[in-house]
């Protein structure tokens, strides 16, 4: 909704919803990154069982953390920026100019 309590325009839930897709993506990759360099050795090489252990489960434990952290810092992000101040109109100088 807008400051005033009006309906948002179609622009804007389609910004929001590109902006929610590119957060999910983003993530996804992100966690699939880090899953892979962290637990990628354990699955390709035959390590002793202790440390195979210990690097999938390190990789399954940072993934959805880093998953989640990159959602949210997108979505704050991208609400931080909708909900700055309009630029003041042009031609028309500013007081601290």
């Amino acid at each position: 909704m807008t400051g005033y309590g009006g309906r948002r325009d179609q622009a804007a839930r389609d910004a929001v919803t590109v902006e929610i897709g590119y957060a999910l993506f983003s993530a996804a990759f992100a966690a699939a990154v880090v899953f892979g360099a962290l637990a990628g050795p354990a699955l390709l090489f035959d390590l002793p069982p202790t440390v195979e252990k210990v690097l999938i489960r390190v990789g399954l434990g940072i993934a959805p953390v880093l998953f989640m952290a990159r959602v949210i810092s997108v979505l704050l992000r991208f609400r931080h920026e909708d909900a700055a101040p309009q630029p003041s109109q042009p031609g028309r100088t500013s007081p601290d100019s």
